[in-house]
């Protein structure tokens, strides 16, 4: 007796397989629904009381052994399956696994023999069909947005022509559409450009140099790679210019990345300031406890992805750290809006203050930093433009930023085609009203 497996995607198609493998005397032993479709298991010269004797049972006088070609109705895979079904009830599955299995227990091959259900899957005809209906719905989707996109063109040439340098600017959609509409109406595409422009100054926040200012308790979170401790040490750096070394302390809890705590302990003793490392909450509260003499005392801990299962442990340390602390995120210029967004809303979780914009210098648009902030309304505190202690680390100006959004842009001097203007805000241009 020969037994085999088949797969396929539904019931017709497996057994068709069968019959092309085995011909039209095999009998089906079992099917069942898996993953992707369905599982057959087939014999040919198939022998009942052989199947019982490999099981250590009786063969029973009242079971039938034949499963013939001529008992197998050939025009229906149902009926196929269902013949096949009652010749071998209770004995299909442990049949298979017997053989398949020689080793199992018999008694834990008997518990695994159930009457399977047959469960159809959809017709292939239909899934196909609703594929090609989703793709017409897209193509369909696409050529209203190309037609709407076009009739503004036509109405509103000013806010199209807006919305394209907004678009070149790097902002999110979203962000360009409610610049838009708070421009308003407008006859002159430059004043519409300036007008939009300030705008976006104002949806910009900024803490106006506060940690320089006020000091206290701050620690720096971010993704790896940000600069955290470069902006540290600028920060240390900055203050003790201002207010004397003796007034400033760093800490560290960066205890994942190799020569981390190496890297602040060399910008501690270049700043002549006292580093302290701590790689839980009751240091943390120790260290912090030694600095309360310290006007400012900074933070470096450790980077880390915005899908990092430890972010939790790590608020958590500095939530139970004992003393009020002032958090900031710093972002990465260079990275895309997505993903800042997806970073700001996971480092959310430390309840932050504000944060910082590192590595302007390196980036080809600043569009996406500025869209997220001016989204979640995250007070801006400083921006750094390179790597030298303490000159590249500015106080945050919204004008400034924008300024240098702008210059980007026409350094970049690629201007969005309509294809692309439509797909981004065909959808919308029936709703912008100007």
């Amino acid at each position: 007796m020969k037994i085999k497996r088949y797969f396929a995607a539904d019931m017709r198609q497996a057994i068709r397989k069968v019959r092309e493998e085995q011909g039209p005397d095999a009998v089906i032993l079992s099917n069942r629904k898996v993953d992707g479709g369905i599982e057959i298991i087939a014999a040919l010269d198939y022998d009942e009381a052989l199947v019982h004797q490999a099981m250590g049972q009786a063969s029973p006088s009242n079971t039938s052994t034949s499963a013939s070609a001529a008992e197998l109705p050939q025009p229906s895979a149902a009926s196929t399956a269902k013949a096949a079904t009652r010749s071998t009830t209770g004995i299909a599955d442990s049949a298979a696994a017997r053989y398949e299995r020689p080793h199992a227990e018999a008694a834990a091959t008997r518990n695994e023999t159930k009457k399977s259900s047959i469960t159809w899957s959809q017709d292939p005809a239909l899934v196909e069909m609703r594929k090609e209906i989703h793709e017409l719905r897209g193509l369909l989707e696409n050529q209203l947005a190309h037609l709407a996109w076009g009739d503004l063109q036509r109405r509103q040439p000013h806010q199209t022509e807006l919305l394209r340098r907004l678009a070149d600017l790097g902002l999110t959609t979203e962000l360009c559409r409610v610049l838009v509409e708070q421009v308003g109406p407008v006859d002159d595409e430059d004043q519409a450009w300036r007008r939009a422009l300030g705008l976006l100054a104002h949806q910009l926040p900024v803490t106006d140099d506060d940690i320089l200012n006020t000091g206290g308790v701050v620690a720096l979170v971010g993704s790896t790679g940000v600069g955290k401790t470069t902006t540290v040490a600028k920060l240390a750096a900055r203050y003790a210019l201002r207010h004397g070394q003796r007034s400033v302390a760093l800490v560290t809890t960066d205890c994942y990345r190799i020569g981390a705590q190496e890297q602040l302990l060399t910008y501690g003793r270049i700043l002549g300031v006292p580093v302290q490392v701590a790689s839980s909450h009751e240091e943390l509260q120790t260290a912090l406890r030694s600095l309360v003499d310290k006007r400012l005392v900074l933070i470096d801990t450790a980077g880390m992805s915005q899908r990092d299962v430890r972010l939790s442990e790590q608020f958590s340390t500095l939530r139970d750290s004992g003393f009020p602390l002032h958090t900031y995120m710093v972002m990465n210029a260079t990275t895309q809006s997505s993903v800042l967004e997806e970073t700001v809303r996971a480092f959310g979780n430390a309840k932050l203050d504000g944060c910082i914009l590192t590595k302007t210098d390196e980036a080809a648009s600043l569009g996406g930093a500025l869209s997220v902030v001016a989204k979640h309304k995250l007070p801006l505190a400083y921006v750094g433009d390179g790597q030298r202690v303490p000159e590249d680390l500015h106080p945050a100006r919204a004008h400034n930023l924008v300024n240098r959004a702008v210059s980007l842009m026409q350094q970049a001097g690629q201007d969005s085609n309509d294809e692309t203007l439509a797909e981004r805000f065909g959808g919308m241009a029936a709703n912008v009203h100007v």
